[in-house]
């Protein structure tokens, strides 16, 4: 068999975009190269938190080994492709999810390309795959490293809308099937697929009922959509799909098209499949400060989203570069794609894929890299426009280079200062590795949710929250524990333990919790508060604090992982517990506060933000006011690593304090209640009480202590 003129030009544009993607992301590989922090078991280690996850379904798929109620996604579609990979791949585990990413992510290309030769332009196509491929927002969650769902993200609905544009243009059967197994094969990867096939089912939709109302194939093609859309396992769907694709082949069925349209809605009400759509509006556009639990006690817990940084508002600037790489590129892009959906309007049916792009202005970056794509055939349409209008073939081929390095250079200045470091450093995991030789995979680690997925990733540990664990009401005893004095936080750390191990039990009894995703059917503070006697958790609270509540049973023992990285996240995590639960309504912020020296002078240390210290008397600056301190504590490391400590005391009718970590260069500035929190006095001063601490992992990164309650 012959291949044809075009598709060797079809393959030979994919090649030359392919390994151009690829090219790019080793740029931060050779940047790093022979950087040891950066690597553990002799390869790189991954740069994104959520990435553990998904490695940790992989690896308990190669071990075999996976307990009930552990989390590990091994049923997810990342965990899985990982595990076929790592079977008949000669690399090591560590070098496959490290890879992973820039391979699959550089597949992009090809459904661009292959779009732009529906409308027979493929020089459009080759300069939006080139951009595409690296532009900021895109790279930033394909890079080396990058394990995350996002290596296919993009890709997948980007192939999805190649068979809508080709089912549409050619009305061949063929992308009937195309399009419903895209669909199944998305929902697979990414099970929050759910909105933007909707978005494309309703653009279908409307095409038809404005455009081609009488045409049959439509009407097929949404019934297919509609059903492998349905909130059904692909056990299900599959042979669903395949069956109607058959039964559509035979024109003398089309008949019943309309009547199997409307089982296909009736179908996709009856499942569910509006609700993840409205419970993604309600999480990322219809946000609250405070969410009140409807149930029990009526409990009010601060929101996640509101910490989340890729769900916050950002500027116009940010939004532009994410997408296009520079605001003049995104400009005229968006000028781009409007002039080529007026001269191809089959391009119209990426609107989704902008509409959910531009839908980051109110609800975080991540959404930006939707509209890479879209933006970049605008951009590539403007300069393949203007190479049309020259004279030469010479000055055709000269002005899309020229354009093209324009627009590609900013992207590629990016890449080339975008160093993002791995998730932890290669100190901070052989800390973690020494952990799992000492606890058991039933035993738990409190840590922020930051650092759960690589927590039970390097430790094979249980932890209480994670990066999809998270919620107000699971990071309130977590918060708690951390920002609270060492007495109470230690029976905290018991409390919420024993009673998420009892949430799970009784989930299992009840049969609504899958071990993939699961959530508590209570709230552990709830519980702890009416297992108590209370109808108030002010009053458990306090009761709590005195010393008059009866711990659980101890079942498994408890380690607390406190790293210095945190230090920068406190003043955040005290949020989750800094507030009335009964009422929502927030305390008083405590005084935290952290900087370097920026300068100094013979009488003041002046840190950032308008705060100085002074040199001469015991007091401190803090804008326009003076305070007197009450005590002044230096820190540093001996030559054995061991933690010295010096303490001038001063007033004690003062609230201020003011620790000095002279290794790490930082001061800090606190009140007497931060100062007390089990975080400082465990981490910062290694002041622990023997009677409930034990140290375990003692490292100027991370300072690991069990539970002796």
């Amino acid at each position: 068999m012959t291949i044809s003129q075009d598709n060797k030009k079809i393959l030979l544009l994919i090649a030359v975009a392919y390994l151009f993607s690829v090219a790019m992301r080793f740029i931060w590989v050779y940047q790093f190269e022979g950087y040891e922090q950066f690597i553990f078991n002799g390869q790189f280690m991954i740069n994104t938190n959520d990435g553990y996850y998904w490695a940790e379904g992989a690896r308990d798929l190669l071990s075999g080994i996976h307990q009930n109620g552990d989390l590990s996604p091994t049923d997810s579609a990342a965990s899985q492709l990982t595990y076929i990979f790592a079977n008949i791949l000669p690399f090591s585990f560590e070098s496959i999810i490290f890879y992973m990413p820039v391979f699959l992510s550089s597949l992009i290309v090809i459904p661009i390309i292959l779009i732009s030769y529906s409308f027979r332009r493929l020089d459009v196509g080759f300069i939006a795959a080139l951009l595409s491929s690296i532009a900021w927002s895109y790279y930033n969650r394909t890079m080396a490293g990058y394990y995350d769902t996002d290596m296919l993200n993009i890709v997948i609905p980007i192939f999805l809308l190649w068979s809508l544009i080709w089912a549409i243009n050619s009305n061949q059967d063929k992308f009937l099937l195309i399009t419903a197994l895209d669909i199944l094969v998305y929902r697979w990867w990414y099970p929050q697929s759910y909105s933007l096939e909707f978005a494309f089912f309703g653009l279908i939709l409307l095409y038809t009922l404005v455009f081609d109302r009488k045409n049959i194939y439509n009407y097929k093609l949404l019934a297919i959509m509609l059903f492998a859309m349905m909130m059904a396992d692909n056990i299900i769907r599959l042979p669903l799909v395949i069956g109607l694709y058959v039964f559509f082949k035979n024109e003398k069925f089309n008949k019943y098209t309309y009547y199997v349209l409307g089982l296909g809605v009736i179908a996709f009400m009856i499942t569910g499949g509006l609700n993840p759509i409205l419970g993604q509006l309600k999480g990322y556009v219809f946000r609250e400060t405070v969410n009140a639990v409807s149930n029990g006690l009526g409990l009010h817990f601060f929101t996640v989203m509101q910490t989340v940084r890729e769900a916050g508002h950002i500027s116009f600037e940010t939004f532009a570069n994410r997408i296009s790489g520079h605001v003049i590129t995104f400009l005229l892009s968006i000028a781009g794609y409007i002039w080529l959906s007026y001269r191809y309007r089959i391009m119209l049916l990426a609107i989704p894929l902008v509409g959910l792009g531009f839908l980051a202005m109110n609800s975080g970056l991540r959404f930006t890299i939707y509209a890479v794509v879209p933006m970049a055939f605008g951009i590539a349409f403007i300069i393949a426009e203007i190479a049309n209008k020259m004279p030469s073939y010479f000055l055709q081929y000269a002005t899309i280079f020229i354009g093209s390095l324009l627009v590609l250079l900013p992207n590629i200045v990016h890449i080339k200062e975008y160093k993002v470091p791995t998730v932890f450093n290669k100190n901070e995991v052989l800390l973690l590795d020494n952990l799992k030789k000492k606890s058991s995979r039933e035993d738990y680690v409190v840590g922020w949710w930051d650092y759960g997925y690589p927590l039970r990733y390097y430790s094979d540990v249980f932890t209480l929250g994670d990066g999809g664990k998270h919620s107000g009401e699971v990071n309130f005893p977590i918060s708690y524990i951390l920002t609270k004095p060492q007495a109470a936080a230690a029976k905290m750390a018991r409390l919420d333990v024993e009673y998420d191990v009892r949430a799970y039990d009784i989930s299992e009894q009840n049969k609504t919790v899958s071990e993939q995703n699961q959530t508590k059917l209570f709230s552990t503070i709830e519980e702890m508060t009416k297992a108590g006697g209370f109808n108030d958790t002010n009053d458990f609270l306090t009761a709590l604090e005195n010393g008059a509540v009866t711990l659980p049973k101890k079942t498994r023992d408890i380690y607390l992982y406190l790293p210095y990285r945190m230090l920068s996240i406190y003043p955040t995590i005290t949020l989750f517990s800094n507030l009335d639960l009964m009422s929502g309504d927030k305390f008083n912020n405590p005084l935290f506060f952290a900087s370097q020296a920026i300068s100094e002078d013979s009488e003041f240390i002046y840190l950032q933000g308008s705060v100085a210290i002074s040199k001469e008397n015991a007091t401190v600056k803090l804008g326009d006011k003076t305070v007197e301190m009450n005590r002044f504590v230096k820190t540093w490391y001996d030559k054995d690593h061991k933690l010295r400590m010096a303490t001038k005391r001063f007033s004690s009718m003062s609230n201020i304090n003011v620790i000095y970590m002279a290794d790490y260069g930082q001061f800090l500035i606190l009140d007497e209640a931060t100062f007390n929190s089990l975080y400082i006095q465990l981490f910062v001063l290694e002041n622990y009480d023997r009677n409930l601490f034990e140290a375990v992992e003692m490292t100027p990164y991370a300072k690991i202590y069990k539970l002796k309650i």
